[in-house]
């Protein structure tokens, strides 16, 4: 991507941002999101076709970088999953990027940058969870929704709240939980 793309569209994103943290999403406009960003708002309409184009490239770019954290590759380019030994880059990254997420959660005009985190946390837990032991007995779909949806909850808590835990205490404490339900080893 040419530099100058790469710079006007972090400007369009960040001038988005700042403006979620400070009103309602259905309220702001793309002439504000364009004075923000010090740009032209043909310039906004050029990478985006509307406000709610650019919440979806936005929530889908965050929730790409935080996959990203999440994994690796080994000298064989395979891909490892991180979250297999520890939430701690996840949680790190929630923290780096705490004024994004307080942003996207706590306003009540984007419901669907939840549901993607909902989401994607209902597909990593669906492949990782145990149904022997404490769980045999369960719906797998049952238990799914039910730990996504509080691992959901419990950063939405933890970043609606600014963090009132350290980092390395919500990843070892969350990392407890879903391997004492068995979703993890």
């Amino acid at each position: 991507m040419d530099r100058r793309v790469a710079k006007t569209k972090a400007a369009i994103f960040q001038s988005f941002v700042s403006l979620i943290a400070e009103k309602n999403f259905e309220v702001i406009t793309i002439n504000e999101i364009a004075d923000r960003a010090n740009i032209n708002r043909g310039t906004v309409y050029f990478h985006y076709s509307d406000k709610y184009d650019l919440l979806n490239k936005c929530i889908e770019e965050n929730l790409n970088q935080m996959i990203a954290v999440t994994t690796t590759t080994n000298t064989n380019g395979e891909t490892i999953d991180l979250i297999e030994s520890s939430f701690l880059p996840v949680i790190r990254y929630f923290e780096e990027k705490h004024t994004f997420y307080f942003s996207m959660l706590s306003n009540k005009g984007i419901p669907a940058f939840r549901d993607r985190m909902l989401e994607l946390a209902t597909t990593h837990i669906s492949i990782q969870i145990h149904m022997e032991g404490v769980n045999l007995n369960y719906n797998k779909e049952l238990i799914t929704q039910f730990m996504a949806s509080a691992f959901v909850g419990i950063i939405e808590w933890w970043i609606l709240n600014h963090m009132p835990i350290s980092a390395d205490d919500v990843a070892q404490q969350l990392w407890g939980l879903l391997k004492r339900n068995e979703v993890i080893n």
